[in-house]
């Protein structure tokens, strides 16, 4: 619950008390958006390429001259995936930064925690766009009206993964989860996918958000192996579900183990290929969706301009909050993501004209109807509609690389 004395604990009361005046947060030169991701610990990765993919756009769309002369500008702030500083980052974002909109935030348990404050403090008009998760409180009441989704949720990812795998003779499933809300929303998605086919889950097990790929996963594999299960969905990030991949085959069980897109493919299949010198016995039998196409993709328009502004501008994430080492990806499917939702963040921006206010930023989302990202799939909104895309992709690793999945019987079959 939001109380006085949380915000007073985040230095922010007086903020409360005497609000500064505050005019349209537009300047003749620029455009101000805010971020609040994880740029440290575990899950890092996921918010650096993200960052990245955004940022490669933004960066030619200024070097071009902005949005009719402003420059696209993001406010960064790393809050490690955890809920607490992103409320706080987000706070000062919406009351001392005075961004024009929140953009491209990481993770369920933080954005879960932020929609409230967009609630509470809607006479401010400031919407959140593009979060990277697919869960379910920015996409329903009472939250949904304050933000906006471009990728497919996590229902749209469970129930093609059951689906796939019920038609393949995988009926018995089973999830190990991360015990948050992000892992909640997954495991309530296999659940109700299964009903569909009258199936139950096989077995469950969870792990505690922030745990490292170091961490044994053996008490987790070991209760799913009990359940003798004939596939695995895993709703989690990529150190602790490469974790349990890892554990999964030494333990003996061998069977098909599927990650959502919000898992970081790349992150993930980094730390298995170090496990050991043969790293295909830990992939062989991986399968991960994904809510954008393949970067490998080069027949796609929006991937090769991707692409092509990865390599220009290659960005990297502001140096203060840069704490632990971390190697960036050439392409990934975060990153690309990224760009994406910096893409469409763009277009919105030139169709609210030359004098932008927060106030019309709804209005100018519900403009877009049947709109060519690029990608294969038009992009439609509106008050009932706020979510952009719909598409699930399915890939599996061949030659050390995530590579989009054509036949799941022959790859997957139940012999």
């Amino acid at each position: 619950m939001i109380t006085r004395r949380s915000f007073a604990g985040y230095g922010l009361f007086g903020a409360l008390l005497a609000p500064r005046a505050r005019g349209v947060p537009v300047s003749d030169s620029e455009i101000l958006l805010g971020t609040s991701a994880a740029f440290s610990g575990p899950s890092r990765g996921l918010g650096i390429e993200l960052y990245r993919g955004a940022q490669a756009c933004f960066e030619e769309v200024n070097r071009q001259g902005g949005v009719f002369g402003r420059k696209i500008r993001l406010r960064t702030y790393d809050d490690g995936y955890q809920p607490d500083p992103s409320v706080k980052n987000t706070m000062t974002l919406m009351l001392e930064d005075d961004v024009f909109g929140l953009f491209g935030y990481v993770g369920t348990p933080t954005v879960t925690r932020v929609l409230p404050l967009l609630k509470k403090f809607q006479d401010r008009s400031i919407l959140l766009f593009f979060p990277f998760t697919g869960a379910q409180p920015q996409r329903e009441p009472p939250y949904g009206e304050f933000a906006f989704n471009l990728r497919a949720s996590y229902r749209q990812e469970t129930g093609g993964l059951v689906d796939n795998f019920v038609r393949v003779g995988r009926r018995r499933i089973a999830v190990f989860y991360q015990a948050d809300a992000y892992g909640r929303s997954g495991w309530a998605g296999v659940r109700a996918a299964l009903a569909r086919h009258g199936e139950r889950l096989a077995g469950e097990a969870t792990y505690r958000r922030g745990t490292k790929f170091t961490s044994t996963m053996r008490r987790q594999v070991e209760i799913l192996k009990a359940e003798n299960p004939d596939a695995v969905i895993c709703i989690g990030a990529y150190a602790a579900c490469a974790a349990f991949a890892r554990d999964a085959v030494d333990l003996g069980l061998t069977v098909p183990i599927a990650n959502l897109s919000f898992v970081g493919s790349e992150n993930l299949l980094k730390l298995l290929a170090g496990v050991r010198e043969d790293s295909s016995r830990y992939t062989d039998l991986l399968v991960n969706s994904q809510v954008v196409p393949s970067y490998e993709e080069t027949s796609i328009p929006a991937v090769r301009e991707y692409r092509e502004l990865m390599q220009r501008h290659d960005p990297s994430p502001p140096e203060e909050l840069v704490t632990e080492s971390y190697t960036a990806f050439a392409q990934s499917f975060v990153s690309l993501e990224g760009f994406l939702n910096a893409k469409l963040m763009t277009e919105v921006l030139r169709r609210l004209g030359p004098e932008p206010s927060r106030e019309a930023l709804e209005a100018a989302m519900f403009t877009v109807q049947d709109f060519d990202l690029g990608i294969g799939e038009s992009v439609s909104f509106s008050s009932e509609r706020r979510q952009g895309l719909q598409r699930v992709y399915y890939t599996v690793v061949r030659d050390n690389r995530f590579v989009t999945l054509t036949d799941w019987h022959e790859r997957f079959a139940k012999t």
